[in-house]
């Protein structure tokens, strides 16, 4: 029987967390068509040398425009999935991505229509993100729960290495097919997770919230693989509708309850909070969005297409251990363990990127061996900040998110966090080329 109730949750998560590889998929293509010419041509703005040429700010906003409807989509969330069930919810914001995406794929020319598209698959991308660690946190047995979350972050990470494996295969391609091939693929993605959605269960926390207890008898008999006449279920049952009913007294839930003392739960909102935040702003999502951008001007002799395969590659193998590490080491501890590294990565990087890279423009044939030389340690520690990241902070604060509040508060608790994640992912996307002057 636990082998059962293993599967048959281990199933279902692995599907749910799907809605992150959308969100990794989505930020790493378009990190490779800032520097495809015929984007370039199709969005950017002709110089005085004639020739085409992305600014800064449009680099900026185009990126960006989906960190904003994200922003919006993770606190919407908490309305839909608390009125509407998780899984419709899921279903909903699913579509809503997929419409995004063929607003991208659409634009023949018009910058404004590509970033409403961004915005829109943004909104999507913002409420998945809040609900998939509210649903498998919901769903998942508990001794396997931070594992399990942890897939949400892998699936973020295997979406990256895979678009960045598409711009490499298409970014030689001529005409808009370069740019349009791997950003229409999403679509593919979106409707996977559209189809999949309609055979998974809703969250049986919810069906007895809802007054559903029928419905959570069956949910918990095929999560537990056994009959629902079995005693086990009648049991889990009543244990879901007493904490329930514990957690719901005093009537329904609101936005400051949050924050309120009771049972510390401001406490556990402003950690969860703190958390997205700093995990945004320890710097490896510059790589992430700008790295094809920034490698091309470092001097380096590999592609910046190549490079950014490697570091998708490297933040796949880095997320593997953290499956295991999450449970071995606990919380806290990968999290002292990856602000370490990250920093030491951090502040060598940008000592090397101040004393030992040419100025941004430099032809490749003007370098000196030192320059060169800062270009190829700066990777290296790129490589290593990301691996980091991949281990430790990339996983870790969704696992908090996750399974630190109780159901009363749950869905606006986790769409505080994820809120926040967002918003500093926007400034970051939306402020960063125009700091660097990429």
């Amino acid at each position: 029987m636990g082998k059962t109730t293993n599967r048959n949750a281990i199933q279902l998560a692995v599907f749910i967390a799907f809605g992150g590889f959308l969100f990794g998929y989505d930020i790493g293509v378009i990190s490779g068509c800032l520097i495809m010419p015929n984007f370039i041509r199709t969005f950017g703005e002709l110089g005085a040398d004639d020739e085409y040429f992305l600014s800064s700010s449009r680099q900026s906003i185009i990126t960006s425009l989906l960190s904003a409807g994200t922003f919006v989509g993770a606190i919407a969330q908490a309305f839909t999935s608390d009125r509407l069930g998780r899984r419709s919810s899921i279903l909903g914001w699913s579509a809503i991505f997929t419409i995004g995406v063929v607003i991208q794929t659409a634009t023949i020319s018009s910058v404004v229509q590509i970033t409403v598209g961004r915005f829109i698959a943004g909104l999507g991308v913002g409420a998945l993100s809040a609900i998939v660690p509210l649903y498998n946190g919901e769903t998942a047995p508990k001794a396997l729960r931070g594992t399990l979350l942890v897939l949400y972050q892998l699936q973020v990470i295997v979406g990256l290495f895979i678009s960045y494996i598409f711009d490499l295969g298409t970014h030689h391609l001529s005409g808009s097919a370069s740019w349009r091939i791997p950003i229409g693929l999403q679509l593919v993605w979106g409707f996977i997770m559209l189809s999949g959605m309609l055979f998974l269960p809703e969250s049986p926390r919810h069906l007895i919230a809802s007054g559903r207890r029928g419905e959570a008898i069956e949910v918990v008999a095929t999560l537990n693989g056994i009959s629902k006449d079995d005693p086990l279920v009648q049991e889990l049952v009543d244990e879901l509708q007493y904490s329930i009913t514990a957690e719901n007294e005093g009537g329904k839930a609101t936005w400051a309850e949050c924050f309120s003392t009771r049972n510390a739960l401001w406490k556990r909102t402003i950690n969860g909070m703190t958390l997205q935040f700093i995990q945004q702003l320890n710097g490896q999502n510059f790589y992430y969005y700008y790295g094809d951008t920034f490698f091309k001007s470092a001097g380096t002799n590999l592609s910046p297409y190549v490079i950014q395969v490697i570091l998708g590659a490297v933040s796949v193998i880095g997320t593997i251990p953290a499956l295991y590490l999450i449970e071995k080491w606990g919380r806290r501890r990968s999290l002292l363990t990856g602000a370490v590294a990250e920093a030491t990565c951090a502040l060598i990087a940008a000592l090397v990127a101040h004393y030992m890279l040419a100025p941004a423009g430099t032809p490749s044939s003007e370098l000196t061996p030192r320059q060169k030389q800062g270009g190829d340690v700066l990777i290296t520690f790129a490589v290593l900040h990301v691996f980091s990241f991949a281990v430790f902070w990339g996983p870790t604060p969704w696992v908090y998110l996750g399974e630190s509040f109780p159901l009363r508060i749950r869905a606006k608790s986790i769409a505080l966090g994820s809120a926040t994640n967002w918003l500093w992912n926007f400034l970051l996307s939306f402020f960063s080329p125009r700091i660097g002057g990429t």
